[in-house]
């Protein structure tokens, strides 16, 4: 079973005069990744190097961003396999410090760095989760709502229209349970659709 974060986690190197600002944080795809690189770009303009790896539901990411050919992005995806992590975005800014490392020193410090934020995150298992989709008469929703946050369910989407449509989601071992719940009590008025 993959983990993921609890919370995003970080950590800081100094070897010889470079630094090197490492974060590991969960994302949700490839796109999310882009757009916190981008960021971290914009937020640390003096920056010699921003190096990242990418984990996130099959899409893996492993990018050097100028520093010699599998010295930073590659070591720093394989801390977050070893991990056995998911959905996990690993970033490592580096300020040069005027001292080549060489390319035994970069995949050093490029891994110590996720390495130690790692070491400083908490790490849950993912639970499969299980989408599912109802409608329903506008009388039932504050029913529904109160139902799914017994059962724990995630509320991803509302829409009003002629009825409510309702999007959520469940780990996958308590659907049926949540289901047939809703089937039960409400009068026959739930309708399920394909998510």
């Amino acid at each position: 079973m993959a983990n993921a974060l609890m919370a995003p986690a970080t950590a800081e190197l100094t070897i010889r005069k470079s630094r090197f600002l490492a974060r590991i944080e969960n994302v949700a795809s490839r796109e999310e990744a882009l757009r916190i690189v981008a960021d971290l770009r914009r937020q640390h303009p003096g920056a010699a190097h921003v190096c990242w790896a990418l984990l996130a539901g099959g899409q893996s990411a492993a990018v050097d961003d100028g520093e010699p050919s599998g010295t930073a992005g590659r070591p720093m995806l394989d801390v977050l396999r070893h991990r056995d992590l998911d959905g996990v975005l690993a970033t490592v800014v580096r300020y040069f410090g005027g001292v080549k490392l060489g390319a035994g020193g970069l995949i050093r410090a490029y891994t110590d760095s996720v390495a130690r934020a790692l070491a400083e995150a908490c790490l849950v298992p993912q639970v499969a989760r299980l989408r599912l989709c109802c409608v329903l008469p506008y009388a039932r929703e504050g029913w529904l709502r109160r139902e799914l946050q017994a059962a724990g369910a995630v509320l991803e989407a509302v829409e009003h229209g002629q009825a409510v449509r309702v999007v959520l989601s469940l780990p996958c071992d308590q659907a049926d349970n949540l289901r047939r719940r809703l089937d039960e009590n409400g009068g026959g008025q739930v309708c399920w659709e394909a998510t």
